[in-house]
């Protein structure tokens, strides 16, 4: 799956802690655009169908190269930006539309809140991938414990919180405040 990836704003801390990363599916709508802006810039030549396969995986890819980006299997901010697309219009038709299989994944707009984290810290000790104060602080010991958790689940462990990662750890991925 691909991923738009975002920062959510993490507090500034004495150290400079990794900020938190919480990735959605795209809807069917928005990856029409994403496949529509790729075929502007000529490395998507397939239809605009809102189906996110390999060809478009290639053309993000391409496209990607082309403008000296990391070449990555997300849909970065800087991608996103080159390619002329706004976060907002890439959430524009909202978690109700519901995600084709194998789009790609948008990044929450609002960042977690402190009880948010303050869960995801509880729930990482109760597993014994954190062994920090759950503060309700995101943190890199935070971020450590979500890879580490990642890994142990056999998921890609990539330190962001996806909805895999957070339905994982017995968590809503709509509402992280509550749990199985």
């Amino acid at each position: 799956m691909v991923a738009v990836a975002a920062v959510l704003a993490a507090p500034v801390l004495a150290q400079q802690a990794p900020a938190l990363l919480y990735t959605q599916p795209l809807a069917p709508a928005t990856v029409t655009a994403v496949q529509e802006k790729l075929r502007q810039a000529g490395t998507y030549t397939g239809r605009a169908d809102g189906v996110w396969g390999p060809d478009s995986q290639a053309a993000l890819e391409r496209f990607q190269a082309t403008h000296g980006l990391v070449a990555s299997t997300q849909l970065n901010p800087a991608t996103a930006a080159t390619l002329g697309l706004a976060p907002s219009e890439l959430l524009a038709a909202g978690p109700g539309a519901g995600p084709a299989p194998g789009t790609p994944a948008a990044m929450a707009t609002e960042p977690l809140n402190p009880a948010a984290v303050r869960n995801i810290q509880t729930r990482l000790k109760a597993l014994n991938f954190y062994k920090g104060d759950v503060d309700g602080a995101w943190g890199a010991s935070t971020q450590a414990a979500i890879e580490r958790f990642q890994q142990g689940r056999g998921l890609q462990a990539t330190g962001q919180l996806n909805p895999v990662t957070a339905r994982e750890l017995g968590l809503d991925p709509a509402d992280l405040g509550a749990g199985r």
